[in-house]
């Protein structure tokens, strides 16, 4: 089987087209390695180039390209629109073929110890590879830019770098490495150059601020272009679509008295987004990727029949695989968060075709607002799978901290304290989004369409399911908390979860 995965190290140059062509040289000069694509933005004063090949040969590009960086850019002398820590900014490896989001971040952590070795510049990890809760968003890490960064490590011990010592590379910063699915990075170009007016865009559709589930996003100026530009990124682009995106900004922008005069697509992006975006912009009925010419085409060479690659066993089996391994995650909490994800996807599923059927005619704004809702709570649930999992990790890494003195039992124990509370927060809040979803699907059942019952039930017992699956991983993690006071809190929220469950009990026997 090939071993493929994609590296798309973004550089804080975007201004000199020779230091750029020196970047890709350095990288493509590795036996196994393909240079797909490189894009570069001069308001951002960036460039983004996207590898591929087998993981070592990859790995090895990648780290020529951070030394060849390291040589030609100088931070303290760069400007531009962009957040950067580093010369080499972020460097995050993306499985293609054969290869696991977990052997990424293998390579990853590999990865991030050579460069210190070969470079001495510091590195701090994210996304799937994060060592800390905190740091698997790329923003959190980049608060405060080189500038801020550089002054606030030397003080602050929770801004020190994962690997390296806690100071930045003089000129070339810290760089971050992770690994992740695969990113659509989407710009949406407005006519106004109000930076203001992006900024409330963005702040509109991004997760952390309440909007799109798989979105982030910061308002740019552009001021070569005389635009402003709300920034983009998707971190699951099935999840929440090109199109949602461009609609929403769309019509953010008309409250604002503005539009949208052009979007673009920084790097390659997967040809699945762009039929999605066709088929919702084109509106048609019963669309197939079989029927697009190329995928025929590919799976007629490949000897595989592209129906066999829809099949609903088939979408199911890495996910399985992954909780067969003999590793400590995906666990029991995943596994439930899963279930929930399930429930919300039935619901918003019998809502879907229910507000369709002229019986349910009088029900058509209900159902309408509940699908809405059941889809944000489908997207949360499928968030948290990898949330638990990385949750647990963190334990994982804090018990295989230092504690040869009496200092490093200290700073052990406090991280330990640390994560389990994290793995304790994240089923619990698994625990309560499945309840809420619990008691919203036994609503629906007096609007919805008689011949859905069943499914609705279903769901209902896959929520409860969720939610007492949680609630275990709760107890147990809770087992290994010393704060008594922040235990107590904690078993009171999970009680109440208990009781509201066992107060709406799912009907039998029809």
């Amino acid at each position: 089987m090939k071993r493929l995965i994609e590296c798309v190290p973004n550089f804080s140059e975007g201004r000199d087209p020779s230091k750029v062509d020196a970047l890709v040289a350095a990288m493509s000069g590795v036996e196994g390695v393909w240079v797909l694509d490189r894009e570069s933005d001069t308001d951002h004063n960036r460039s983004v180039i996207t590898l591929a090949g087998e993981p070592e040969a990859v790995a090895e590009a990648a780290l020529r390209g951070v030394g060849k960086a390291a040589e030609l850019i100088d931070l303290t002398r760069h400007t531009g629109a962009h957040p950067r820590v580093g010369a080499t900014d972020v460097v995050p490896f993306i499985p293609i073929e054969g290869v696991t989001i977990e052997d990424c971040v293998v390579l990853a952590k590999k990865v991030g110890r050579e460069i210190w070795e070969r470079y001495r510049i510091p590195v701090y990890f994210y996304e799937a590879a994060a060592l800390r809760p905190e740091r698997t968003n790329l923003e959190n890490i980049r608060r405060g830019q080189f500038e801020g960064l550089r002054q606030e490590v030397l003080a602050n011990p929770d801004r020190a770098p994962d690997v390296g010592e806690p100071r930045l590379h003089p000129t070339a910063g810290a760089t971050v490495v992770g690994a992740r699915k695969f990113l659509i990075a989407y710009n949406i170009n407005l006519n106004t150059p109000d930076i203001g007016t992006a900024n409330k865009i963005a702040k509109t559709i991004r997760f952390s601020s309440g909007g799109l589930r798989y979105a982030k996003a910061m308002g740019v100026d552009l001021k070569a272009r005389g635009l402003a530009q709300v920034s983009i990124n998707l971190t699951d682009f099935e999840q929440t679509p090109i199109h949602r995106v461009f609609e929403m900004v769309k019509r953010e922008a008309e409250r604002y008295g503005c539009a949208i005069v052009g979007s673009e697509i920084v790097g390659l992006v997967p040809k699945k987004a762009l039929e999605m975006t066709a088929d919702f912009y084109l509106q048609l009925e019963n669309f197939s990727p079989a029927q697009v010419l190329e995928n025929r085409l590919a799976a007629a060479l490949s000897g595989v029949p592209l129906e066999s690659k829809g099949k609903l066993a088939a979408l199911a089996q890495p996910f399985l695989d992954a909780v067969a391994e003999p590793t400590a995650t995906p666990g029991g909490g995943s596994v439930a968060a899963l279930a929930g994800a399930l429930a919300a996807s039935l619901g918003q599923m019998v809502a879907g075709l229910s507000r369709k059927k002229k019986s349910q005619a009088a029900y058509v704004e209900q159902l309408s607002a509940a699908v809405a809702e059941l889809r944000a709570a489908a997207e949360a649930l499928a968030e948290a799978i990898d949330r638990d999992a990385a949750s647990y990790e963190a334990v994982m890494a804090a018990a295989k901290l230092p504690k040869e003195t009496k200092e490093d039992e200290r700073l052990r124990e406090e991280a330990m304290q640390r994560a389990t509370r994290g793995a304790a927060e994240v089923p619990l809040y698994v625990a309560e989004t499945a309840v809420e979803l619990y008691e919203r699907l036994g609503q629906l059942e007096p609007i919805s369409a008689a011949s859905m019952l069943s499914d609705l039930r279903v769901g209902r017992l896959m929520a409860a399911a969720a939610a007492r699956g949680a609630l275990e991983n709760v107890t147990i993690n809770l087992e290994s908390i010393s704060d008594a006071a922040y235990v107590a809190a904690m078993q009171k929220r999970a009680t109440t979860l208990e009781v509201r469950l066992a107060s709406s009990p799912v009907h039998a026997g029809n």
